[in-house]
């Protein structure tokens, strides 16, 4: 098992991962980069700056959590007003994501091997940092979406799971997300 985020000095973080651990972060961001869809696009950044996105909330409840609307949908103009949003932010904010999942695979890739065994020592700028706060948070919220945690406490009945519940991989990779992500919040406030 990991062991705990240490502070950097100059900010940052630095943590131990063992090689199930590493597959597992890397496949958990993987997903979550093909959840949010490939990047599309101009490559010309004045035509890029003016290009739109979808007005309407995405059909995957998992995405329009990462995703919400800005407004809810309370009424018609609450609708129109998200969808108006939507149409300005949601391409910068999948870029975002995008970035930040990008960055644990590439902190992953540039681990350094621990001495003496196969574990990956991963060593995190307080930039690096932020992204993977983001992409763990991501992450969290994506496993939350298919568990069916829509509110605090609702992750209360995952710990009483059978082992032969289909959810409970899934379960435990949501709480292991959730420790990493207050353990990474925790060494950046030292």
């Amino acid at each position: 098992m990991a062991r705990h985020f240490e502070p950097r000095p100059g900010g940052g973080a630095a943590i131990t991962f063992e090689p199930f651990e590493t597959a597992l972060l890397r496949d958990c961001a993987e997903q979550l980069l093909d959840l949010l869809g490939p990047e599309d696009g101009p490559e010309d950044p004045l035509a890029s700056a003016l290009r739109q996105g979808p007005s309407e909330a995405p059909e995957d409840p998992a995405l329009a959590r990462l995703l919400p609307d800005a407004y809810g949908d309370r009424d018609d103009e609450a609708r129109a007003a998200s969808a108006e949003f939507r149409r300005f932010t949601e391409n910068d904010l999948r870029a975002r994501k995008r970035s930040d999942a990008l960055a644990v695979l590439a902190s992953l890739d540039e681990a350094e091997p621990a001495a003496g065994s196969r574990d990956a020592d991963v060593r995190l700028g307080p930039d690096r940092c932020r992204q993977w706060l983001g992409a763990l948070n991501d992450l969290r919220l994506t496993l939350a979406s298919r568990l069916g945690i829509a509110a605090e406490g609702d992750d209360r009945a995952l710990l009483k799971l059978p082992d032969d519940d289909p959810r409970q991989a899934a379960a435990a990779v949501y709480f292991w997300l959730t420790w990493l992500q207050d353990d990474l919040v925790e060494a950046m406030m030292r």
